[in-house]
């Protein structure tokens, strides 16, 4: 194994993925990137990441790398699905949400699809959780069903019928909150009659 400097080593003990910018607040030059790449102990995952070069990616790693160059956005959608398992979908983007003027990331990889939230709907029903060391802001299950809903000409009814079936089946579901974040969405009428379905 090549030798590191110890300062890189005590950075990715608590993160399995890095930014340039938390090598710089730690005072470790970008030469010191460049020779711990050259000498195989690092690798760049995108322009501005990088992670141990035995780093192997799990099943979520791609939310980890957007929240690593994006930490202010929130995992959305057909990707939120995905991350509460509630779809039988592998969406190929990562599916974020930014409030309407926000800077939009540039990233090489994973590709991205933003939608624009505005007020309440940008904040309410999200969490952060932990993936692979990073903290990701995702919205929950009941936000998460209440935005397909809503944008269901985005992601397809069935696609939103399947995740409310799913989290329904197998014990999931907050009613309430899924009422709640259907009033946030303004999608309350829509929901109803599916909502009833279940009872």
């Amino acid at each position: 194994m090549p030798q590191i400097e110890p300062r890189i080593s005590k950075l990715f003990a608590s993160s399995t993925v890095l930014r340039s910018r938390d090598f710089v607040s730690a005072g470790i030059p970008r030469i010191a990137l460049t020779r711990a790449m050259s000498a195989g102990y690092l690798k760049r995952l995108a322009r501005g990441i990088y992670c141990l070069n035995e780093y192997r990616q799990g099943e979520h790693g791609d939310l980890a790398l957007v929240a690593s160059k994006a930490p202010e956005a929130v995992i959305c959608l057909l990707s939120a699905l995905s991350y509460h398992g509630l779809t039988s979908q592998a969406p190929f983007q990562v599916w974020i949400a930014l409030p309407g003027k926000a800077w939009a990331p540039r990233m090489e990889y994973p590709p991205l699809r933003i939608t624009r939230f505005g007020g309440e709907a940008l904040a309410y029903g999200v969490i952060v959780v932990q993936v692979e060391g990073i903290p990701v802001r995702v919205t929950t299950i009941e936000k998460t069903i209440a935005d397909c809903f809503k944008y269901r000409n985005k992601v397809g009814l069935d696609v939103a019928l399947e995740a409310l079936r799913e989290a329904h089946r197998g014990k999931r579901l907050d009613r309430d909150e899924l009422w709640a974040c259907a009033k946030v969405d303004r999608v309350a009428k829509v929901i109803l009659p599916y909502l009833e379905a279940l009872a």
